[in-house]
């Protein structure tokens, strides 16, 4: 069986593996020069268990989340051969109640307890799959003084520690693309833009533009895993989200401390449109503040070609905002000068929200939402026998079955 995935980010490269593993032959195609060059490596690498979003009280977000985390460890080691503790992974998240919160400090607590509760019962006796982290400990809320002296106290209400990681991005990246290039069943075509597909009684005709022209290739079955391309090609083909999209062009700050300074926490303020610190114990840090980061919106099926990396002057405001709304609350930040910390990148983070999610059972089943699965109207059951794929979460969280 012949398989085209389309997007070679990371999800079209785990779901060509996961593929490839069970037999199947994959051509991953991407329009960049390498494959997971992108919003693969332009984020955090946050592997969200669910706490973010007290903002949601049907507790759906936290559970969808925390599903696709406790999954990601395993899929790593099953796929890329390596032990879930040998991935660099960030200082474990502190959630912070900022005081311009959309909820109150208790109503923030009551919520990380019972999604921590949540995150249990869905863990059950796999305690360690969380790379490896012991989830049963309950959330430690701080002190006054251990608050601050990390934080301004004046605006850091409370704060609570939790067992919430990020993953290296780029780190990961190499390790994928590694493992996508040594695999015998896979076939990688880079430089290729997918324009369109379209369904034939044999199968699914899928037309690209290369340096060297336009292709045309035929598979059994596809899965697109496109970014910023996906829903322009659903609508090729009849697949159309039935609620509202937007796409968010956000940009974050991206650099190594000098080897003589102390990590700053990792810290994720709630609730609201604030912003994190992502530290990892070899000095990578990663910062966002939505008010300077976030640049555009956009609800076309496709958004704009926007620049991964922001120009001049938008650059240098992106930074000094930055530094200067996090460094007021964060004090080990504030003796950073953004301009003189080497390697210190601006990199483009893009979203792209739907409000439902669609599992459907197609021969060509296109990403809608979270969960796309690889099936037929005529043979479901006996495919799935051979390829039984799906993945749901968001961006890096993925489930397999």
């Amino acid at each position: 069986m012949l398989v085209g995935v389309l997007g070679g980010g990371l999800q079209g490269c785990c779901v060509a593996l996961a593929l490839a593993d069970r037999g199947a032959e994959v051509v991953l195609f991407d329009r960049n020069d390498a494959l997971l060059s992108r919003a693969a490596v332009a984020n955090e690498g946050k592997i969200h268990l669910g706490y973010m979003y007290a903002g949601d009280p049907t507790l759906s977000t936290a559970k969808t989340m925390m599903t696709g985390a406790l999954c990601f460890a395993p899929f790593l080691e099953r796929y890329l051969g390596r032990p879930a503790h040998s991935f660099s992974v960030s200082i474990p998240a502190t959630y912070v109640v900022h005081r311009d919160s959309q909820r109150s400090a208790d109503d923030v607590c009551g919520y990380l307890k019972t999604v921590h509760g949540l995150i249990n019962e869905a863990a059950d006796a796999r305690n360690q799959a969380y790379f490896g982290r012991d989830l049963r400990a309950a959330l430690r809320p701080w002190s006054d003084a251990e608050k601050e002296a990390e934080f301004d106290p004046a605006i850091a209400l409370a704060c609570f520690s939790t067992p919430e990681i990020a993953i290296n991005p780029s780190a990961l990246a190499q390790i994928l693309r590694e493992c996508v290039a040594a695999h015998p069943l896979i076939e990688v075509c880079c430089g290729r833009t997918i324009v369109r597909a379209a369904e034939e009684r044999n199968g699914i005709k899928v037309l690209s533009n290369g340096k060297d022209g336009p292709h045309q290739d035929r598979f059994d079955h596809v899965v697109n895993a496109l970014w910023d391309g996906r829903l322009a090609l659903n609508e090729t083909l009849g697949f159309r989200a039935e609620r509202p999209w937007l796409h968010r062009l956000k940009y974050g700050v991206n650099f190594r401390l000098p080897p003589n300074l102390r990590p700053p926490p990792s810290v994720t303020f709630v609730l609201g449109p604030f912003g994190e610190v992502v530290s990892y114990e070899d000095g990578l840090t990663y910062l966002t503040w939505y008010p300077e980061c976030m640049q555009a919106i956009c609800t076309d099926l496709a958004p704009p070609d926007w620049a991964t990396y922001p120009p001049e002057p938008l650059r240098s405001r992106i930074l000094a905002g930055t530094f200067r709304a996090l460094s007021g609350i964060v004090t080990s930040l504030r003796n950073l000068d953004a301009e003189s910390l080497p390697e210190i990148l601006c990199m483009q983070k893009l979203f792209e929200e739907i409000t439902i999610c669609c599992n459907l059972p197609l021969k060509v089943c296109f990403e809608i939402g979270y969960c796309f699965f690889v099936g037929s109207r005529k043979a479901l059951h006996s495919l799935f026998k051979h390829v039984d794929v799906a993945l749901s979460g968001a961006l890096h969280l993925f489930k397999i079955f």
